[in-house]
């Protein structure tokens, strides 16, 4: 269950007093997500998403909600924040910060085909170059600092073999991220966790049709490969063996590049930055699972999984060396 703060009718009455959406038709918690409680609400002005955010602060949040205002209003099709009848685009429910956003059309996609890779791929890039201006400015809170500060607390639950990997892969990213090369890569903000169950196609007679990206509570200011990377290595992959599938990889790229073509550095670095997008959620996952927080209620993702991949994309780069 993904409500942990529960919210009665009058209380949501009395608190949309401060919003101009009509009466409410329709009030139900979502059962689904990790971080923070979600309702779908509807009103007699449309279908929203009220968010109660259990971890994010009232100080954290203006960049989030910020960027998704910034996206929609570049016809990016993300949740747009709804102001509040002072203009903010949050208030305080229960004591904690809170918001309401649209409601996208659809449904995730959780097989996706290459023609879901072309749509994601072609709308990634629409939302990289969308956030070349945008004024505010927070960096990746989930990137290399944050691996190396989670390091000692994570070690000691791996085996040695699992050690060796991680240790090997931390020092080879800290010297990526510390290079000429990566200091050249462009960047802007990114979503940071686009992953299948973070975008919604609707499904019409002819053929799947994007409804939108959400969840952007992870997003931060990065290079737009990383970006690129963590997407590919969800949806184009064999979930089972972490194996990226060269057909849905092709059509996620291509279609990437109609909109944003890659540098020369970036193509260089290609692999290195699949590494680091596997590294990234292999680290959080593995602290998500044996350093949960107190309040935790429900069951860490398996960890093993994007060592998994790590694995596989470690090993791309041995038999490209062998090969040559």
């Amino acid at each position: 269950m993904a409500v942990f703060t529960p919210v009665t009718n009058a209380e949501l009455g009395d608190w949309l007093q401060d919003y101009d959406l009509g009466d409410v038709v329709e009030f139900r918690g979502i059962q689904s997500g990790i971080e923070n409680s979600n309702f779908f609400l509807t009103t007699t002005h449309g279908e929203y998403v009220l968010t109660i955010f259990e971890n994010l602060t009232a100080a954290q949040l203006p960049f989030y909600l910020d960027l998704m205002r910034h996206l929609a209003s570049h016809r990016v099709p993300v949740p747009d924040p709804m102001p509040r009848r002072d203009g903010s685009l949050f208030g305080l429910l229960h004591g904690k910060p809170a918001s309401i956003v649209t409601k996208l059309e659809g449904a995730p996609e959780l097989r996706p085909a290459p023609a879901h890779c072309v749509e994601v791929g072609q709308m990634l890039a629409r939302l990289h170059l969308a956030g070349r201006d945008f004024p505010r400015h927070q960096p990746n809170l989930r990137s290399l600092s944050w691996w190396q500060e989670k390091a000692p607390s994570i070690v000691e639950f791996l085996s040695r073999e699992q050690r060796e990997l991680f240790e090997a892969e931390l020092a080879h990213q800290a010297a990526f991220f510390g290079s000429a090369d990566y200091a050249a890569l462009s960047e802007g903000p990114c979503h940071c966790d686009l992953f299948r169950d973070n975008v919604l196609f609707a499904h019409g007679r002819e053929h799947a049709r994007l409804g939108g990206f959400f969840d952007f509570y992870f997003a931060g200011v990065d290079k737009w490969l990383f970006d690129v990377a963590v997407t590919v290595n969800d949806w184009c992959i064999d979930l089972a063996t972490g194996v990226l599938d060269p057909a849905r990889v092709d059509a996620l790229l291509r279609a990437y590049q109609t909109v944003r073509p890659f540098s020369p550095a970036e193509e260089r670095h290609w692999n290195d930055m699949l590494r680091a997008g596997a590294m990234r959620f292999w680290v959080s996952r593995l602290h998500d699972f044996h350093r949960p927080r107190e309040a935790q209620k429900l069951k860490a993702h398996d960890p093993g999984h994007f060592e998994c991949i790590l694995r596989e994309r470690v090993k791309a780069v041995s038999v490209s060396s062998a090969q040559r």
